[in-house]
């Protein structure tokens, strides 16, 4: 794994602006056909929450979606569950879970709904992350803001973190979206999953099944070099350019991280808060989707039926984070 130097390092350059770590790749950089590359630039927001105060937390997310839009950044991305630091509750404690119920806000609060207004204002898409309300047990959501100020899509995390209480508190989301995202550079096919999505293959297949050129990933885990190999192999194997805005230490461990469809390192954060860089070029990618040999080239779904079948060996049976038997069919 490439470690975040503060020199410069393989084409990127490290400085501190405002105290804020950035990233740059070259200006100059190229296309495969030789011609100036038609980049999309998506800023990693690496930030320390404070607690689970909403009000904080998200005035920061501003602040540093301020900063990406100085970087001229096309896209802004939060880690997972920003608004509320991804905090978790003492399932031990009586009452403590209800108590993490009422974090949640439906996204046509005014605290989710500023974001409209800032992209808007920014000229900039700003990915918003936060505990949704919904009609059962809160969600695990991202909303994306164009830089026109109107909702791409909400999506919420399909695969929930059930062995953990915090997450099998909550409602799994439905399904993956795939937007058209106006920029500067032209439109883009946007999707997004959320950290222990990236960690199921089904995922980002169907994103890119679905057309997603390039997939937002906010996390909230402490990402090893597994890990960080996993993500690379989604770019690679499905010829689609991924970006994750993870927590940096003490929540997490950083490492924000940025692969392309060659599977190559875009950008790979320190440890320390800081904002991200990293620089896609849709011209690269749209050669490579029309040549490579993976992703919907050579697939064969009709082959494919047990993948959607709910049966199970009696070796995957397991527990989950409310301390009682898991049934995938429930969730």
């Amino acid at each position: 794994m490439k470690k975040f130097l503060p020199a410069p390092a393989k084409g990127f350059i490290a400085f501190s602006l405002f105290f804020f770590p950035l990233v740059h790749t070259p200006a100059a950089a190229q296309s495969s056909e030789g011609e100036k590359a038609c980049l999309i630039k998506v800023a990693l927001l690496q930030m320390e929450p404070y607690g689970n105060d909403q009000k904080k937390n998200l005035d920061k997310a501003a602040e540093f979606c301020r900063r990406a839009a100085e970087m001229c950044a096309d896209i802004a991305l939060m880690p997972e569950m920003f608004s509320i630091g991804y905090t978790r509750f003492d399932a031990k404690k009586p009452g403590a879970r209800e108590d993490f119920w009422t974090w949640a806000v439906p996204k046509e609060d005014p605290s989710i709904q500023r974001f409209s207004e800032l992209a808007k204002e920014l000229d900039m898409a700003i990915g918003v992350t936060y505990l949704k309300k919904s009609d059962d047990l809160p969600q695990n959501a991202i909303t994306l803001f164009d830089r026109h100020g109107e909702e791409l899509f909400t999506y919420c995390k399909v695969h929930t973190s059930d062995f953990k209480p915090l997450e099998a508190s909550m409602t799994p989301g439905e399904d993956f979206y795939v937007g058209t995202l106006d920029t500067k550079s032209g439109p883009v096919q946007v999707g997004s999953m959320i950290c222990f999505d990236r960690e199921q293959p089904e995922s980002a297949r169907i994103l890119m099944l679905k057309g997603a050129e390039i997939i937002l990933t906010p996390n909230a885990c402490g990402l090893d070099d597994l890990r960080l190999d996993q993500f690379k192999v989604r770019a690679w194997e499905n010829v689609v350019d991924v970006a994750m805005a993870n927590y940096p230490t003490p929540n997490n461990n950083g490492h924000s991280a940025a692969y392309n469809s060659d599977g190559k390192e875009v950008v790979l954060a320190s440890e320390e808060e800081g904002i991200f860089l990293a620089e896609f070029d849709l011209e690269r990618l749209r050669h490579n989707r029309g040549r490579r040999i993976w992703g919907n080239a050579y697939r064969r779904p009709h082959r494919y039926d047990i993948l959607s079948s709910q049966e199970s060996e009696k070796i995957w049976d397991r527990i989950d984070g409310n301390g009682k038997p898991y049934v995938k069919s429930e969730r």
